[in-house]
């Protein structure tokens, strides 16, 4: 099984992305609001995300040096947007058994929508499964932003 990561993915890069949905493994939108490190991320791992020892579907966001107030407006936007009961462990808040998305168009989306919500700038990962060399060369992501994953 070759897995491979797009990263440092702008939202252009990743609306002319092409790619079979049932591929991604997951996905991740990085928000830095500031020089000083305040930033969140929002993710969502198809397999489900660890919480001790099961697995939770849906969306999850972690946050750093970021306020109560502001951790509460983000887990209502995400909630309204996807549904979902809302649970904290540690600096992540998973929105359990929320709505999944994995198009392209759909997460790059939820960027824009994340950074003109919270005025953050962006920064987008896809890791994908099988991802064969003409999928690749298909997909319209861009090769130089590719970093593999070794394993089986």
């Amino acid at each position: 099984m070759s897995r491979l990561r797009y990263w440092k993915l702008t939202v252009e890069d990743l609306r002319k992305a092409q790619y079979d949905p049932k591929k991604v493994l997951i996905w991740e939108i990085k928000c830095t609001i500031d020089e000083q490190g305040t930033h969140f991320g929002v993710f969502c791992y198809r397999n489900g995300t660890p919480w001790d020892y099961a697995s939770i579907h849906g969306i999850v966001f972690y946050h750093n040096q970021i306020s109560k107030e502001e951790i509460d407006k983000i887990t209502n936007f995400l909630k309204g947007k996807f549904g979902g009961e809302p649970a904290e462990k540690g600096s992540r808040i998973f929105l359990k058994d929320s709505k999944e998305i994995y198009q392209p168009k759909e997460i790059a989306d939820l960027a824009v929508q994340l950074g003109d919500t919270f005025e953050a700038s962006t920064e987008l990962t896809v890791e994908l499964e099988n991802f064969t060399i003409p999928e690749q060369e298909q997909s319209n992501l861009p090769s130089s932003k590719i970093l593999p994953i070794p394993g089986k």
